[in-house]
């Protein structure tokens, strides 16, 4: 990207002297339009300049999404082979040694969560895809919002610490008209973020209660907080919170991206929190529930 840049400049710079020496030249020939001549100029340059601005900007786009792919890509290789590689290595012991019920038992749990988040992230992908291609239709349906909610809690618990991680304070029988599909991966990616971005076995709170009319989802954590400047590009395909070259966390930078997209669909608000004494908290609100 670096030498077209170059070219670019390099093209610029010469049509600015070319237009500059023409500019002389057509002056020192008729020295009495000098005023029509260097007005036409500068407009000229002004529309050049504009041009070239936006140009540049949209190769200063190309250049971040092109960037931002790569990494997706590294990243997407990186969530697939690891727990591909642990189920493996759970299967192999499975099939080699002779173990007790128990270990078996221990064995086919751990695989199972390597699956499910082999799970997630396709639906992510799939959903992604489909949302930008505007080929999916968010088909609505009532369904028991709180009963999802404490099954992806309860679900994620298991993937994180021995000890208690996700504190989960939910109002009982909160029904919400919607995509089930598409929420559950909103409730996913909310809470595995809270969970990703957490020093280990660092709490995070769920909270979702129906207060004045409206339905309030919120995950709170304690973890690296996200910057003022960074809250404005979060739900931005592919970006991700930090630098890509320190950044230790996992993840494909669609999660934010698809929560957003779906909470639009739903006419649903979600705001971006300062937690204290450190850490983020996301706040869903949905201005519509049925009881």
């Amino acid at each position: 990207m670096r030498k077209p840049l170059l070219i670019f400049y390099c093209l610029i710079v010469y049509a600015l002297a070319q237009l500059a020496w023409w500019g002389i030249l057509l002056i020192q020939a008729e020295p009495n339009r000098k005023a029509m001549i260097l007005g036409e100029t500068a407009v000229f340059v002004f529309i050049f300049l504009v041009g070239a601005y936006h140009l540049q900007k949209a190769l200063n786009k190309e250049r971040k999404l092109h960037y931002q792919q790569r990494n997706f890509l590294l990243s997407v290789t990186h969530e697939l082979k690891s727990p591909l590689a642990s189920i493996k290595l759970y299967l192999q012991t499975i099939q080699k040694r002779k173990l007790d019920e128990k270990q078996k038992k221990a064995f086919i749990a751990n695989s199972l969560k390597d699956i499910e988040r082999l799970d997630d992230l396709v639906e992510n992908m799939l959903i992604a895809t489909q949302i930008e291609s505007k080929s999916y239709s968010f088909p609505k349906e009532a369904f028991n919002l709180s009963d999802l909610v404490e099954k992806v809690a309860d679900r994620l618990q298991v993937h994180t610490c021995s000890s208690q991680l996700i504190n989960a304070d939910i109002e009982e029988d909160i029904t919400l008209t919607g995509d089930k599909f598409a929420l559950t991966s909103v409730v996913t990616n909310l809470i595995e973020n809270a969970v990703k971005y957490s020093p280990p076995c660092a709490e995070v709170d769920v909270k979702l209660f129906a207060a004045n009319g409206q339905i309030n989802f919120q995950v709170a954590d304690h973890g690296i907080g996200i910057s003022e400047e960074e809250k404005s590009h979060i739900f931005e395909k592919f970006y991700r919170v930090g630098n890509e070259d320190t950044r230790k966390t996992k993840g494909t930078g669609l999660g934010l991206f698809i929560v957003k997209q779906v909470l639009d669909k739903h006419q649903a608000q979600i705001k971006v929190k300062n937690n204290q004494p450190s850490g983020t908290i996301f706040e869903v609100t949905f201005n519509t529930y049925a009881s």
